[in-house]
């Protein structure tokens, strides 16, 4: 059998799964007895282990039991994801895979829950282009969004999100990518779970907000919220602020078009990337 050589500071993905072959066969486990230990294939364990899938925070707390590593492994995936994520990010990650109803605002890109996969796959080929992230950075971006979508589909939280005119706009891909990715928001938008509209640029000024942000609702009622820059992220919890937020938000549902127009809206945009 083939053993591939691991490099560790390859990759964040790369240094968590060297971590799990050194505890491993320091207890002399095979990787099929660390697959029956977590309820996970050998196949998961394998990619884990090479690197080639990043780790989640279920599998990392699943590994803790097994190995009795006492959040061990569930600290060093936080690790790893600060290298790819913005800070703040994995501790709204928490919250989120705990919400019962979410409510977006997005500018200029197509929300990451609503994202096919080609346009995911193009959006982070051009951080790659630009320096901005390394190959595997990309691939684990785009791994970790596929698995929230899967989650969200599982769980089916309520779902409202305004975008910008800008998001359906811009030419991510090109126009077959866009076709896709807008007849995607179209389906999306006809889910009972889901309520999707659009803000246009003809709302000029009386835009409340000028960047994106997410509210949260988690159960017992408790609300979260969520913004970032271009390089970090936080989780909002006070009180006043989150008020304030909320307030905006409603505003924003009012001045956006209707849901119905919405889509229309959204249709008549796909039909010009439809054309090219």
């Amino acid at each position: 059998m083939n053993r591939k050589e691991l490099d560790p500071t390859q990759s964040p993905a790369a240094a968590f799964g060297a971590e799990l072959r050194r505890l491993r066969e320091e207890r002399g486990w095979t990787q099929q007895h660390v697959a029956h230990l977590t309820g996970y294939s050998a196949v998961h364990v394998s990619a884990v282990e090479t690197g080639r899938k990043p780790s989640t925070e279920a599998f990392s707390r699943r590994l803790d039991q097994a190995f009795g590593t006492q959040g061990h492994f569930e600290r060093e995936w936080r690790k790893a994801g600060r290298s790819v994520l913005l800070e703040g990010f994995t501790e709204f990650l928490r919250s989120e895979a705990d919400s019962v109803a979410l409510r977006l605002f997005e500018i200029n890109v197509i929300p990451g829950l609503l994202q096919t996969p080609a346009y995911t796959r193009t959006y982070q080929a051009a951080w790659v282009r630009r320096g901005a992230s390394t190959q595997q950075q990309a691939n684990e971006r785009a791994a970790l969004l596929r698995q929230r979508q899967e989650r969200m589909a599982a769980q089916a939280p309520r779902l409202h999100v305004v975008m910008d005119e800008s998001c359906l706009r811009r030419a991510v891909g090109g126009p077959e990518v866009m076709a896709e990715q807008l007849r995607y928001l179209e389906e999306a938008a006809r889910h009972p779970r889901i309520v999707l509209q659009v803000s246009p640029f003809s709302l000029g000024e009386d835009r409340p907000f000028a960047h994106p942000i997410t509210l949260l609702t988690l159960p017992r009622g408790v609300m979260v919220g969520y913004s970032e820059t271009q390089k970090r992220g936080f989780l909002e919890r006070e009180p006043d602020t989150l008020a304030e937020w909320a307030s905006e938000y409603d505003h924003l549902q009012v001045e956006a078009l209707p849901r119905a127009a919405s889509i229309d809206f959204i249709r008549e945009v796909r039909k010009g990337f439809d054309h090219g």
